[in-house]
């Protein structure tokens, strides 16, 4: 059965199995039974036109409210049914819904959609009519618990209301937990309940009451679960060994293209070209099954038609990874699926892994691996990038050398017919060169696992995320109001939050993010900060910056202030940020850096500010900064502003590993994404 909504009596009755504080209702077929089940719920009562045809019913005229005695109720059935057959002839009536009319209190929605990457997700906000021009909302995968759902009735922007808000008397928030943990309960253990909204559930001074249900099942729906996925051995991205099949010397084929960053490869190297003796130098052979020895890894070009072909032929070699570039599979249409499903069925008949297809390659530049065909090779380092663009990744790797960033690896993920984002994570967590991981996103396969696997890697290596995307379509396609509010790049937000990943809006910040998080020091160990600058104007910046990405900039305790009294000019600021002056030197930043150092159990983390002045050369600046970091266990961060002039400074701190920035606004923003999953 196709996805369809219940009715509301059929709601109304299956989520009072779970506890949850529904009306009194009956469904009546005439005026007179009417009558009689509003007499028996007790007035005022509302009652509701009940048609498959018929979804909003107000639309229609099929709901009149306030209704106050048994000649009312009689009349208002006649006057919905006549006003829904006159919206929609063909549509058939069931019957009319009496329901006990509820008191008015404040308007909530909680709601439920099921996404399809991570599963059910549950949805709680402010409700009523303005529902969506408000959306005032927050959301969690489920599975949840009391205390997630606690902290969700906390966070929307409407919770002064609940709590008591300008000589209002508080609401029930102990009643308004329960009745979110039954309404989690019903929606994760009715497998085909896919989508829902209660809308508005009514809080009150003591209790709380729901008044309209929608919900909607669909009897094929399928579980999202957590899939085990055994460990592909680290080995396998790391070969001694590789066949180029399609290598060629025409500039203008792909097999040409791949050629020159693997000409570096420390490795054994073996073009594989039936027409030419030769590829770029090196010896060919018409097949792979030609090289007389063992072969680790085969980068395959040739068009996408013989792929299946050539893959027989390397799992007949023993070939462990095979990464292919070569498009025209999935992507194209169900003829290229029904290609990638066979090429997929052989590998897994050898136990050949796949990298792609459609895909830019591997590149691991601490062994001199890069199947790619990137303008130049990275430098290695201790990045690790796994994207889904093959085209970001051109660009990054460009960008990458000008900015002198490093990589541990390099992955684009292709189709991901065999190895998926879940299966790099596991090879970048366990590879001793990286110390940071970037994730270019579009779309996840399986969500719920990667939640699992993702968790488990950031607890020991930071994870940046990039998801492009709002999903507008998605949102456009939603049967609900939750569907609507709580769109995937919502979603993907609460799974990289539930799972330890920061998410980043721009490349430049991921890396910033990434490179900081890898430096030894890593996350700082709490929200306090300081700011030390010689520039006032700057220091009323930072503030601003602070605020708006949520740094808390601390009161300077007295007993700080008493020593930096002692050692700053009189007409110093006596804030924080603590501004030295523009004549402020060497010495004076020492001093104030060995009180700060000897106070460092109040404050978790310290932003030093310079810019370009003749007291002080951005080298003597680094320099004491560099002393400052050696001298506490905190976190410092150095903001050098300005051009070339402040050059040097930055490439000391670089060189000791000092998280160092250039522009002042995105000092705040990146350690504000880094707060905002350390510390919510």
């Amino acid at each position: 059965m196709a996805k369809r909504m219940l009715s509301e009596f059929e709601s109304y009755d299956l989520l009072k199995q779970y506890g949850v504080p529904v009306p009194e209702h009956a469904i009546v077929q005439t005026a007179a039974e009417a009558a009689k089940a509003a007499e028996k719920i007790g007035f005022p009562v509302v009652m509701k036109i009940y048609s498959p045809q018929i979804i909003h019913k107000s639309d229609a005229g099929g709901v009149i409210v306030g209704i106050g005695s048994k000649q009312a109720a009689g009349e208002a059935f006649d006057k919905i049914v006549k006003n829904v057959k006159a919206f929609n002839p063909e549509a058939e009536i069931k019957g009319v819904l009496v329901v006990q009319q509820a008191a008015p209190g404040l308007e909530l929605i909680v709601g439920g959609k099921t996404d399809p990457a991570f599963g059910k997700v549950l949805t709680f906000g402010m409700g009523g009519t303005l529902v969506e021009l408000m959306k005032d909302v927050t959301l969690r995968i489920l599975p949840v618990s009391e205390e997630s759902i606690r902290e969700m009735v906390s966070e929307i922007h409407g919770y002064p209301m609940i709590k008591g808000y300008r000589g209002t008397k508080p609401r029930d928030e102990e009643a308004l937990v329960s009745v979110i943990w039954a309404i989690s309960r019903f929606f994760a253990e009715n497998k085909n309940v896919v989508e829902f909204d209660i809308n508005p559930v009514r809080l009150y001074e003591s209790g709380a009451c729901i008044v309209d249900a929608r919900v909607f099942v669909d009897d094929t729906a399928v579980e999202t679960t957590v899939k085990e996925r055994p460990f592909v051995p680290i080995e396998y991205f790391t070969p001694r060994s590789i066949a180029v099949i399609g290598a060629s010397s025409e500039p203008k084929k792909m097999g040409y293209a791949v050629m020159p960053n693997l000409l570096h490869f420390p490795g054994q190297l073996y073009p594989v070209n039936n027409k030419r003796p030769e590829v770029q130098g090196l010896k060919a052979y018409p097949t792979i099954l030609d090289i007389p020895n063992p072969v680790d890894m085969a980068v395959i070009t040739v068009p996408a038609k013989h792929v299946p072909g050539v893959i027989e032929e390397c799992g007949q070699k023993g070939v462990n990874m095979a990464v292919i570039i070569t498009a025209g599979f999935r992507e194209m249409g169900e003829g290229g699926k029904a290609l990638e499903d066979r090429v997929l069925e052989i590998a897994k008949g050898y136990g050949t892994r796949i990298i792609g297809p459609n895909c830019l390659g591997l590149i691991v530049p601490p062994r001199g691996i890069d199947t790619t065909y990137v303008h130049q090779s990275p430098k290695p380092g201790n990045i690790a990038f796994i994207s889904q663009s093959g085209a970001i990744i051109n660009t990054v790797v460009d960008w990458s050398i000008t900015q002198d960033i490093g990589f541990s690896a390099v992955v684009s993920v292709g189709n991901q017919a065999d190895l998926n984002f879940i299966d790099y994570l596991r090879f970048v967590e366990r590879d001793p060169k990286t110390k940071g991981i970037i994730l270019y996103v579009e779309e996840l396969q399986d969500g719920k696992t990667f939640m699992k696997v993702v968790s488990e890697v950031s607890k020991t290596k930071p994870v940046v995320a990039i998801k492009s995307g709002s999903s507008q379509k998605g949102q456009e396609a939603a049967s609900s109001h939750t569907g609507s509010l709580s769109g995937s790049y919502d979603v993907y937000m609460e799974a990289f939050r539930e799972s330890g990943v920061i998410p980043v809006h721009t490349l430049t910040g991921a890396f910033q993010v990434a490179e900081m998080l890898a430096l030894p020091k890593g996350y700082p160990r709490g929200k306090r900060a300081i700011v030390i600058t010689n520039a006032g104007g700057f220091a009323v910046l930072s503030s601003d910056y602070a605020e708006r990405y949520n740094v808390d900039l601390i009161n300077l305790p007295s007993k700080v202030l008493k020593e930096l009294n002692d050692i700053l000019p009189d007409f110093w600021n006596k804030n924080n940020p603590i501004d030295l002056l523009g004549d402020a030197s060497e010495k004076r930043f020492e001093q104030v850096f060995e009180v700060l150092a000897r106070h460092q159990d109040c404050w978790d983390m310290a932003f030093v500010v310079g810019f370009p002045n003749l007291v002080i050369g951005s080298d003597q600046l680094a320099n004491q900064i560099v002393r400052f970091s050696e001298k506490t266990e905190n976190v410092i961060v150095g903001t050098l502003l300005g051009g070339d002039s402040m050059e040097r400074g930055r490439k000391i701190l670089r060189e000791r590993g000092i998280p160092s920035f250039e522009e002042l606004d995105f000092t705040f923003r990146v350690m504000g994404r880094i707060l905002w999953q350390r510390f919510r």
